[in-house]
């Protein structure tokens, strides 16, 4: 794999980092409502998502998903529930209101790393794209002749250096707006269209079908 084959797949990869998704909703969402530290471990989170998607992709997993269409609809129907489920949730919490600047108070924001962690990696974990974008992906950028686990770890990681990255820079970008972020109008707003942004993408994603 060529230097000139790496930079080809950072930029795709960085169309399809940059382009509007769930991942970036859910930094939105989490950093007014639960801080800083919370929209890290989102970001954590996706990193190992893609790390997971990348194995998947190179054990065969993913051709399996691909092809066999029970195990792509069981694992696109849950997505789209998670999707759904976290819209849902969002909806809820600005119907209720609440206090913002409670919800980002230390003591809570510690207890909220786990939970921000586990919903940046199942948001990214269950979403087959991924796992079909590396499958279209390896083969096109990596030699004949090479070590193809190597290899296609090291556009994993290429990968997912440019999503914490772009995110990162999200997360900090957000997290300087401390007085948008304790207001609580501009929360119950900011859950309001994050939940029918996220029911919008658990939709898309469960009328999704692969070419294949």
């Amino acid at each position: 794999m060529t230097l000139s084959d790496i930079l080809t797949f950072a930029f795709v990869a960085s169309l399809l980092v940059i382009s509007p998704g769930p991942n970036g909703v859910l930094i939105a969402r989490t950093v007014p409502t639960s801080g800083r530290a919370a929209g890290f471990a989102n970001v954590a989170g996706f990193v190992t998502g893609f790390y997971l998607h990348g194995a998947m992709a190179i054990l065969g997993i993913s051709i399996l998903l691909v092809k066999s269409a029970t195990a792509f609809a069981i694992v696109k129907y849950v997505g789209a529930a998670y999707l759904c489920w976290i819209g849902i949730k969002s909806l809820i919490a600005a119907y209720k209101g609440g206090s913002a600047v409670a919800s980002v108070q230390p003591a809570k924001r510690k207890r909220r790393l786990a939970g921000a962690y586990l919903e940046g990696l199942l948001t990214n974990a269950l979403n087959p794209k991924v796992s079909m974008f590396y499958l279209a992906a390896f083969p096109q950028f990596i030699s004949v002749g090479e070590t193809s686990l190597a290899a296609s770890f090291s556009l994993v990681f290429v990968h997912s250096l440019i999503n914490a990255v772009w995110f990162s820079a999200m997360v900090l970008v957000l997290s300087r707006l401390t007085a948008m972020a304790q207001n609580g109008s501009f929360q119950r707003w900011l859950k309001g269209v994050t939940g029918v942004v996220f029911l919008g993408f658990g939709a898309k994603l469960a009328l999704y079908r692969p070419n294949v």
